[in-house]
């Protein structure tokens, strides 16, 4: 079978698909990975076929853009920068690859245009959500920037939130999508939060219930497997030097802001003399050497990347943005959490960072030396945290979790 997955966003968004290509090309399928073309050399070297919808340098200019990371404007700025200009490509890939009867297609949470596709070519689709974030409801709500209504309120003031949310996201999506779909001969299209970005036959939730347990009003057709966990490992060389800082003390804590931060200075400026109050050495993780303070000292190092499985089991703790999938590594390497969420599904993965009792949080404008180092420094003296992570990490079966993807995916040629 031949099988078309659409990712959309940074390498946190594209690295799991990529993953799940490798898994599914294993069982025997044909796959093309269809997103940006920043990522083609890493598409290609995982063995997969790929098309590219926009050039690195627009994912440049995107990943560029402060308002990226900014609470209230990084969803209009994805909105205006990149899944406005999808539609077209997405669309005509589907058209030069489609095997009509033996082809199926997986679209990220954002990917739209494959839902265009899906309806004009006939060809089965599922929807891949990677955190729970992407699930509203009215009962254990995901918490999301903008939305102030506290989990304990009544389910009708939960109702006018995602109504007014879901108001907000069709004011910033539906002109150019059902423009699209008015020139395609597709029917206009409305509620895309609620209901439309979520495929009719299947909905993938790639976490585990334990990390986030199924709602009574979240899609019927939904179906929860678990961490996807593709991070490079195995396809680049150790850093040099990195082995020997490792081995050279305690173990490290890690600080990473995101694959796509290109503005982390106040993170790693502030995390490295938090580190220095404490008394600990450190990891610094960034693509971005401009944002790393000069002079560091001899306890703390930079390596621009690691495959967070080669690093995070020996680390002692992880200082991150929030993001899924190195919230998934974290937990499984057994180490606690601290989180300093910005946007996106941060906020909510912090909350159930919490909920498990494996780490702690602050935002962005509370993220300053002083109370970082009392977090960082309470969560490494709590035996109850350090405990609890390493319960949690056992807890992980990725093969299985896999298997049962795989499958499920399959079953849309049925």
């Amino acid at each position: 079978m031949r099988i078309l997955i659409y990712p959309m966003g940074s390498a946190g968004d594209v690295h799991p698909h990529i993953g799940l290509g490798k898994a599914l090309q294993a069982r025997g399928h044909e796959i093309f990975i269809i997103t940006n073309g920043f990522f083609e050399d890493l598409a290609k070297r995982a063995g997969l076929g790929f098309r590219p919808v926009g050039t690195a340098e627009d994912f440049q200019r995107v990943q560029d853009d402060p308002n990226l990371w900014h609470p209230s404007k990084s969803f209009e700025t994805l909105v205006n920068k990149a899944l406005n200009y999808s539609y077209g490509p997405i669309l005509e890939y589907a058209r030069e690859l489609n095997k009509p009867g033996d082809t199926i297609m997986l679209a990220g949470s954002l990917a739209f245009g494959a839902r265009n596709a899906s309806e004009l070519l006939d060809i089965p689709l599922g929807t891949v959500h990677l955190a729970p974030s992407l699930f509203i409801s009215t009962y254990r709500m995901p918490l999301m920037h903008g939305a102030p209504i506290p989990q304990w309120a009544p389910r009708f003031l939960k109702r006018f939130q995602w109504w007014a949310g879901n108001k907000v996201a069709d004011h910033h999506i539906l002109p150019e999508l059902n423009r699209f779909r008015r020139e395609h001969k597709l029917p206009p299209v409305r509620n895309i939060i609620r209901e439309w970005w979520h495929a009719p036959k299947l909905v993938l939730g790639l976490f585990p219930e334990w990390f986030a347990a199924p709602q009574p009003d979240w899609p019927k057709q939904t179906r929860l497997t678990g961490f996807p966990m593709f991070d490079e490992k195995g396809m680049h060389e150790f850093p040099p030097g990195l082995e020997e800082f490792l081995q050279a003390g305690e173990p490290p804590v890690v600080f990473t802001p995101g694959s796509a931060m290109a503005h982390g200075h106040d993170f790693f400026r502030e995390g490295v003399k938090a580190l220095q109050l404490i008394g600990r050495r450190g990891l610094l993780l960034s693509r971005f050497p401009h944002t790393i303070p000069q002079d560091l000292p001899d306890t703390v190092k930079h390596f621009e990347y690691v495959p967070f499985s080669d690093v995070l089991p020996r680390a002692g703790a992880l200082v991150y943005h929030g993001g899924i999938g190195t919230c998934a590594q974290g937990l499984k390497a057994g180490i606690p959490h601290f989180v300093q969420n910005m946007a996106h599904d941060q906020r909510d993965n912090l909350s159930r960072v919490r909920d498990l009792g494996v780490g702690d949080g602050l935002a962005p404008k509370h993220f300053k030396a002083k109370r970082v180092a009392k977090v960082l420094d309470d969560l490494l003296g709590n035996p109850l945290v350090i405990s609890r992570a390493q319960e949690i990490a056992k807890r992980f079966d990725t093969e299985a979790w896999m298997e049962e993807t795989c499958r499920l995916v399959e079953s849309l040629g049925d």
